[in-house]
């Protein structure tokens, strides 16, 4: 008899419920990341102002843009989460078959801030999105509980810059 796999930390993670996609849409500014991420720790005195669009598509997946510098130039990434069976959960699909990432909007009050998981593999990390770029010290508890909830603590959690932003970028600077 095989034992059951260890349940995932983004499996204990409950979704937002009764949020309605198009509440996300529009502009958002990365606030704080927390995550084991061993580039983001030993880049974190570069982090860059961070700015994410959200585009809701066919009512059920969304169209992300982030805009952030790189070597001083403004770049576009965009990606397209896909909705899984679970409301507020979606599918970040790579380039490679084996590449998925996880996401799952945990906690998010539409006009204000939005906190997504995100899983690939066995890492996880926690990101806070605000509607403006410094959010309230009750926002930021509530995000650091949520990163201590899953096993991170605030050694592995960043914040970043709140000026220098992008809005776009050309068309030589766009990943998707």
């Amino acid at each position: 008899r095989r034992r059951p796999l260890p349940q995932s930390a983004l499996e204990k993670v409950v979704a937002q419920e009764g949020l309605s996609l198009h509440q996300l849409s529009g502009k958002w500014f990365l606030v704080g990341m927390a995550s084991r991420c061993s580039y983001l720790a030993e880049h974190s005195h570069q982090l860059e102002a961070t700015m994410v669009t959200v585009t809701i598509l066919d009512g059920q997946s969304m169209a992300i843009s982030t805009f952030r510098k790189l070597d001083r130039m403004c770049w576009e990434i965009r990606q397209h989460y896909l909705p899984t069976q679970a409301p507020g959960r979606f599918l970040l699909k790579g380039h490679r078959k084996s590449s998925k990432v996880d996401v799952v909007v945990g906690e998010a009050d539409p006009s204000s801030f939005i906190i997504l998981y995100y899983q690939e593999g066995h890492n996880i990390s926690v990101k806070l999105y605000g509607r403006t770029s410094l959010v309230s010290d009750a926002v930021v508890d509530k995000f650091e509980q949520r990163v201590r909830a899953v096993g991170l603590s605030e050694d592995v959690t960043y914040y970043f810059p709140t000026y220098g932003f992008c809005d776009s970028a050309d068309e030589f600077h766009i990943l998707d």
